[in-house]
């Protein structure tokens, strides 16, 4: 009996370790709209896998038509089989759209724009953390993750002011507090950081990620006096395909603690289903949810002078000044 009692006691610590552990960095949240999208259409990036496409089906079983803006039809027409399967829609389509690609992104708006005579909401979904260089030469996760997302946004920009209350979301990441913008480095290398080790292209999806959070933050403040409001989200640690270009040992590494800590895509998409869905957001236009919260910024995500002269810069690299 003496010799079960440590084992209890042990036992007792790690589900206390466990739980503490689940409630600071991976807690869940739900959203509670119960607001429907009858009529409405949508736009997500990446919407054919993980977060994104757990977002497109809550919004195709509301009503919304669903445009996913993804890299491969093939993967994008299986997400919209599983999605019309589980929720009956029949207004999920597939526009191509690569990221990595400047002249894409401008093909897939201007496709949009001819045939879609409405935009409500834009989700800037898609995210990944790799190393290497986009069709244009910049880093793959500065260019993926921010440039091509700025310049989309930008050209659907009238669309979404047609219409009443259309709403722009973007994906960012808790990972925006370590992130830092150079903007000497990013006009000479057309990155914000690279290299072979796994630490350096996480510093550099960690300064996508403050991209991100300054990019909604300067064009919250460009949207004063419209009826769009734009937020950005960190939708929790989730497991996702995020990082399936991340080499074989990291994947051994990052796969038992997924598993264990993570949250599933469910679950990441519900700070992203908030800012879409909750009725009375639009005085917290510009500002960084998540668990369905407003949260504190980071401090280099609250400098203006930054946001500002890194939309200076984004228009020039995308070629819209």
């Amino acid at each position: 009996m003496c010799e079960l009692l440590p084992a209890a006691a042990l036992l007792v610590a790690i589900y206390a370790l466990y739980a503490l552990i689940t409630e600071t960095f991976f807690r869940r949240s739900v959203c509670v709209s119960g607001a429907a999208m009858t009529g409405r259409t949508v736009i997500i990036t990446g919407g054919n896998t993980g977060i994104g496409k757990t977002t497109a089906k809550e919004l195709a079983r509301r009503g919304s038509r669903v445009i996913l803006a993804c890299r491969s039809q093939e993967r994008a027409e299986a997400a919209i089989r599983d999605i019309e399967r589980e929720t009956g829609s029949t207004q999920v389509v597939y526009l191509q759209l690569d990221l990595g690609s400047l002249q894409s992104v401008r093909s897939f708006a201007n496709t949009f724009l001819k045939t879609e005579p409405r935009l409500d909401l834009l989700i800037n979904n898609a995210g990944l953390v790799a190393d290497g260089r986009t069709k244009d030469g910049f880093g793959v996760e500065f260019g993926v993750n921010h440039l091509g997302h700025f310049l989309l946004t930008c050209l659907l920009l009238e669309r979404l002011k047609e219409g009443a209350g259309g709403r722009v979301i973007t994906l960012s990441s808790v990972a925006h507090r370590w992130g830092r913008v150079d903007f000497d480095e990013l006009l000479a290398t057309k990155d914000l950081g690279s290299g072979r080790y796994s630490w350096q292209f996480f510093q550099a999806y960690c300064n996508s990620k403050l991209c991100n959070v300054l990019f909604t933050r300067e064009l919250a403040r460009r949207l004063r006096g419209t009826t769009v409001s734009c937020y950005s989200v960190h939708p929790g640690i989730v497991r996702t395909e995020l990082s399936r270009h991340v080499s074989l040992w990291q994947k051994v590494f990052i796969e038992p603690v997924s598993r264990l800590f993570f949250l599933d895509p469910e679950e990441g998409a519900q700070t992203t289903l908030h800012c879409a869905l909750q009725e009375g957001l639009e005085p917290l236009s510009g500002q960084y949810f998540t668990c369905c919260l407003p949260q504190e910024l980071g401090a280099h995500a609250r400098d203006d002078a930054v946001a500002r002269k890194l939309w200076e810069v984004s228009e020039r690299l995308s070629g819209l000044s």
